[in-house]
């Protein structure tokens, strides 16, 4: 990734940048967000890990949620913008932040609009098929100790912790279907909402995680020009 930036500026365009990254599960939202939090320097924040973690916890969003999540369902919107809008209100949010996850409905998305009067600068679409999805993420391996996440592998131990591998339920192949239904369903509809607000920056999701990350920044560029 080669975004020029500093304290929140995308090349010189502006002071903060806010951006939804949209696409099926394992589309690549991940990687990428991950090294545009670190060029633009604000906080990647996925929902996914926000209510794992919440699950891990044991905590009472977790308790509310944990079963919605393993089954591959989508959490109810009222309790998903309400951690949202407390999330985003944070102090490391002022210069923007990508969010991971959400919205994921157009009723979310619209309640997004709400919630911030100036809505988000651009939503990234990781156009990518049904069948690279499935062959992504069934079978993948999460390290249960720092959650790094491997391809289907021989081997049972994390190469960065050494911690154990385990297969998430999420990535099982009957799970994955689901979500994917799901996906096309509730979420793909977004495309034609941001689209429609001149605010999507639409992306082939399928090549090396280098290429993807020259088309996420000519995508930005050409949405903030």
């Amino acid at each position: 990734m080669k975004v020029s930036c500093a304290a929140g500026v995308y090349g010189g365009v502006r002071a903060s940048v806010k951006i939804i990254l949209l696409g099926p599960p394992g589309s690549g939202k991940g990687t990428q967000g991950a090294a545009l939090s670190k060029s633009l320097q604000v906080p990647e924040i996925s929902t996914g890990d926000m209510l794992r973690q919440a699950v891990a916890e044991k905590t009472a969003l977790g308790q509310q949620v944990g079963d919605v999540i393993n089954q591959g369902c989508l959490v109810p919107d009222d309790l998903i913008i309400s951690v949202i809008e407390e999330r985003i209100s944070r102090e490391d949010c002022e210069n923007g932040f990508i969010l991971d996850g959400f919205p994921r409905t157009i009723e979310q998305g619209e309640a997004l609009e709400r919630v911030l009067p100036d809505s988000v600068d651009v939503v990234i679409y990781f156009n990518v098929s049904s069948e690279a999805v499935v062959a992504r993420l069934a079978g993948r391996l999460t390290c249960r100790k720092c959650g790094a996440v491997y391809p289907n592998m021989d081997t049972s131990l994390c190469s960065v912790c050494r911690g154990d591998l385990y297969q998430r339920e999420d990535d099982m192949t009957s799970t994955v279907l689901r979500r994917l239904k799901l996906y096309r369903e509730h979420t793909e509809p977004l495309v034609a909402f941001y689209r429609d607000k001149g605010k999507l920056a639409e992306i082939d999701g399928e090549g090396s995680v280098e290429e993807i990350a020259q088309r996420v920044e000519e995508g930005i560029a050409q949405v903030l020009a």
